[in-house]
């Protein structure tokens, strides 16, 4: 697992992803920070790293990135630990379309071809 301040391009997720699950590198993504947390087996684990260096677990969203599309749907925004009654996401994925679009933001700026 790594935290990705600056940038991580496509062929290295793209190994990440033959190590782990084949197809996709699980990353949770910080909104508040811009950065990102890639190559944990979970989420949650990849929560407690970003927890661990300064995040705030509010601002933690948890998404699955499949480095082979090249269209916008290799961004998947599906995750337990995206289920917060409290910020009023009641399911895996992200309802809000705000923060959908704050995080296409920040892992198109920090994952480069």
């Amino acid at each position: 697992m790594k935290i990705i301040r600056d940038r991580i391009s496509r062929d290295e997720l793209k190994e990440m992803a033959k190590d782990m699950f084949g197809n996709l590198v699980k990353a949770v993504v910080d909104i508040e920070r811009g950065i990102m947390a890639v190559g944990g087996e979970l989420h949650s684990d990849e929560e407690a790293l970003l927890i661990e260096n300064g995040s705030k677990q509010e601002g933690l969203w948890g998404i699955n990135l499949y480095p082979e599309i090249q269209d916008e749907s290799w961004i998947e925004f599906d995750s337990l630990i995206n289920i917060r009654p409290s910020q009023n996401n009641l399911t895996r994925d992200i309802d809000n379309p705000e923060i959908r679009k704050k995080i296409i933001e920040i892992v198109n700026k920090l994952v480069i071809e």
